[in-house]
C-alpha cells in the first residue's frame, strides 16, 4: 500500500553519506555524551556511568536508523545550543525542554533533516528533566573500555572525559541508509508521562529485614520529595523518617542503578547511573527496569511514592516494554521510500526545494 508522507526537503547526498561535524555554540547546564554504559568493570571499582534514561535513549537512536547502543547527548534541565555544519538527520526524545531549530519549534519522538548552518536551541522546560539527541551514524568519539558514555568524576570517556562546552567540534558517524530513508520517523509515545508525581515499582531489597515492620509501612505509605542534592549518582528524597531495627549501617556489597538506600537518617536515596561500585547502607527496595526512566526523569522538587511488586510482575512488565520498542523499532525499519517527487516553491519571496516520498510500510 502506497500513502503520501510529509514534505520533506531535499537531501544532497542521495545515499549513504558522513554527517560531519556539530560545533556546540551553548553548553547548557550538563550535557554528556552517553551511551549503555561502561559494564564489566565494576569488580575494579570502574561506574556504569551511561545513560539515565534508557527508554529515550534507544527510541532516539531507533528514529534516526541506528543501533540501539550508540552514543547520543543527554542533556538536562537546560539544554545545548548545536550548529550542525553538514546535512545529517536528527532526533530528540526523553523530557521536552522545548526545542526549536533556526528559532522556530520543532516536534519532539520524530526524525529531522538538518542542513549545513542550521542551529538547535532549547527554550526552556516543559515536562521531564533530560533529553536524548541522537544523530544518524551516532557520535563518534573513542571508546573507553568498551563505552563512549562519560563519567565526570573519573574524567573517563565522552569528550575528554568532561562536559560538552561552547565551542567543542563532535564528529559524527557514517549512517546505515540514506539519510532520505530515515527522515519522517515519528512515533506516539504513551509508554511514558512525565508528571510531578512519579509512582515509582519497587522489588524488595537485600536489606529489607532491616527495617521494622513501621519502618518499612512508612516507606510504602508516604510521599517523598526529591531534593537539590539530586544529580546522575544518586537521587535524595525528604519525607517521613525511614526507621531501622539497628541503624543503617551493613558492610559493604555491590549496588544496582535504582537501588534505594536508607542511612541512619532514615531518608531514602536511589542510585542513578554514575552510582559507586559498592555501598555500606542498607538498601530497602529497589525500583524495576521499567521505572528507572521515570526516576530518571524527576526533577527537585518533584515528588516520587513506592509501590511494592514481585520479580514475577517486574519481569512481566520488562517484557511488555520491550516488545513494545521491539515493535516501534520495526515499524521504522519497515518504512521504505518507493518513490520521490522533487518541487522547486517560492513561498514570501524565499525558494525552496521540496520532495514529496511515497512509502510503503
Amino acid at each position: 500500500m502506497m500513502e503520501l508522507i510529509n514534505v520533506n526537503p531535499i537531501l544532497k547526498h542521495k545515499g549513504v553519506g558522513l554527517l560531519g561535524k556539530i560545533k556546540v555554540f551553548k553548553s547548557g547546564l550538563l550535557t554528556l555524551i552517553q551511551d549503555k554504559g561502561r559494564k564489566g568493570y565494576q569488580q575494579y571499582g570502574v561506574p556504569v556511568s551511561g545513560v539515565m534514561d534508557d527508554f529515550s535513549y534507544r527510541i532516539a537512536n531507533v528514529l534516526v536508523g541506528n543501533h540501539e547502543g550508540e552514543a547520543v547527548i543527554e542533556s538536562t534541565l537546560v539544554g545545548p545550543g548545536i550548529e550542525f555544519l553538514e546535512e545529517g538527520v536528527m532526533a530528540i526524545t526523553g523530557g521536552n525542554l522545548s526545542p526549536e531549530i533556526n528559532g522556530k519549534p520543532i516536534p519532539m519522538w520524530k526524525s529531522i533533516f538538518v542542513k549545513p548552518g542550521d542551529r538547535l536551541n532549547f527554550k526552556a522546560i516543559k515536562t521531564g528533566c533530560r533529553s536524548y539527541i541522537a544523530f544518524a551514524g551516532g557520535i563518534d568519539v573513542p571508546k573507553i573500555m568498551g563505552s563512549r558514555a562519560t563519567y565526570t568524576r573519573g574524567n573517563i570517556g565522552g569528550y575528554e572525559g568532561r562536559a560538552l562546552k561552547s565551542g567543542d567540534m563532535i564528529h559524527i558517524g557514517e549512517a546505515d541508509k540514506p539519510l532520505r530513508e530515515l527522515v519522517g520517523n515519528w512515533i506516539h509515545q504513551e509508554i511514558y508521562s512525565y508528571s510531578n508525581t512519579v509512582e515509582a515499582r519497587v522489588v524488595p531489597g537485600p536489606q529489607e529485614d532491616a527495617f521494622t515492620d513501621e519502618g518499612i509501612h512508612t516507606f510504602y505509605n508516604s510521599e517523598y520529595a526529591v531534593t537539590n542534592e539530586c544529580d546522575r549518582m544518586g537521587y535524595r528524597l525528604t519525607g517521613d523518617k525511614i526507621q531501622h531495627q539497628d541503624g543503617g549501617d551493613i558492610i559493604s556489597d555491590g549496588i544496582a542503578m535504582g537501588a534505594i538506600q536508607i542511612p541512619g537518617h532514615g531518608m531514602p536515596i536511589i542510585m542513578m547511573a554514575d552510582r559507586q561500585t559498592t555501598g555500606g547502607y542498607t538498601k530497602i527496595a529497589n525500583v524495576i527496569a521499567v521505572d528507572l526512566p521515570k526516576i530518571a526523569q524527576a526533577k527537585p522538587g518533584d515528588k516520587i511514592v513506592f509501590k511494592k511488586v514481585s520479580i514475577e510482575e517486574a519481569h512481566s512488565l520488562l517484557k511488555e516494554v520491550e516488545e513494545k520498542i521491539s515493535n516501534l523499532k520495526q515499524q521504522c525499519i519497515s518504512r521504505k521510500v518507493i518513490k520521490t517527487r522533487e518541487f522547486n516553491l517560492k513561498i514570501n519571496g524565499k525558494a525552496y526545494a521540496v520532495s514529496v516520498d511515497e512509502i510503503k510500510s
